[in-house]
């Protein structure tokens, strides 16, 4: 196991390669936009270059970032307020206080990452999805149980809160999450080749997602390199316009941890949903699930995209 001192030394491309050493099925795919040009490459096990192919990914996490854009839209179209309680939208026990919906989305309410359900723990026949078997109603009675202060907690990333916000969108657009956001991604963002996942796809262990699911909100879309590229570009052109919101500081966080920094990766600030350095300009997210850059695998995404960045700017 290198130390960080070893870690911090690699390039990008060695730290592919220490992450895909041995590993037989590895297909890591790096996409890199710069001066207005997409390219991509493609590395199999021992980060050895492959033939370019577009793959399709679960991209994890980076979900919560096409659940807040819609979320986004719906703001500019009047249909909620960043200040509306969650209660405005869900039919939930009469209770003094729940978050705002500004709480939800900074990871600022109160929620904890997520709460243990009874069936949670033979999740691993589904592929490791840890969230199936959930339903709504399982997480409108998990809401109700929760007392929360009114006040801005300390910042705890948090699936469960964009569960929430999923359940959120249904009720303002009357529509089941699935439908209602392979419908945005087409028709809004343009993208042919991202969708919430159906289990299919050219890789294996895809995570399996039932029906209904409010955690398909969270992390359930699958894509192609292509497609994130052109994704990355819509937020940063903020095309529309409304992605403005997403991206601006809604909450002064300063959850920078210990082993983020030491890799120059910071979180000062949260947007709708996006993490914000502001001390150097950068506004990112990431993503993993069990078999596509799990988090606790080596060296994840985050880690291996700052080196990339820093790279990048020379």
């Amino acid at each position: 196991m290198p130390t960080i001192d070893d870690i911090l030394g690699m390039s990008s491309v060695e730290m592919i390669e220490y992450t895909a050493k041995g590993v037989k099925k590895a297909v890591v795919t790096v996409g890199i936009i710069q001066n207005g040009q997409m390219s991509y490459q493609v590395y199999g096990e021992n980060g050895r270059e492959i033939s370019q192919k577009e793959h399709v990914y679960e991209i994890g996490s980076i979900t919560k970032t096409f659940t807040t854009s819609l979320l986004s839209k719906a703001i500019s179209e009047n249909r909620v307020s960043l200040d509306n309680s969650i209660s405005v939208f869900l039919n939930l026990p009469s209770k003094d206080y729940y978050p705002s919906i500004k709480r939800i989305i900074t990871h600022t309410s109160g929620y904890k990452s997520s709460y243990y359900e009874d069936y949670v723990s033979t999740n691993f026949l589904n592929n490791g999805n840890s969230f199936y078997g959930i339903t709504g109603k399982t997480l409108f009675n998990r809401i109700g149980t929760i007392n929360l202060e009114n006040r801005d907690y300390p910042f705890e990333y948090s699936n469960f809160n964009m569960a929430v916000v999923g359940l959120i969108l249904e009720s303002i657009y009357n529509e089941d999450y699935t439908p209602l956001m392979n419908s945005y991604i087409k028709n809004d963002l343009g993208l042919n080749h991202t969708k919430i996942s159906d289990g299919s796809g050219d890789l294996s262990n895809y995570w399996l997602w039932d029906n209904g699911n409010p955690y398909i909100a969270a992390g359930a879309i699958v894509s192609t390199i292509t497609d994130m590229m052109l994704y990355a570009q819509i937020q940063m052109d903020e095309i529309p316009s409304y992605l403005n919101l997403a991206h601006s500081v809604l909450a002064q966080v300063n959850a920078t941890t210990s082993d983020y920094a030491k890799f120059g990766i910071r979180i000062d600030a949260v947007g709708a949903g996006w993490m914000i350095d502001t001390v150097n300009n950068i506004i990112w997210h990431n993503g993993g699930t069990g078999n596509y850059m799990a988090p606790g695998f080596r060296l994840n995404a985050t880690v291996i995209g700052s080196k990339l960045f820093k790279e990048l700017e020379g």
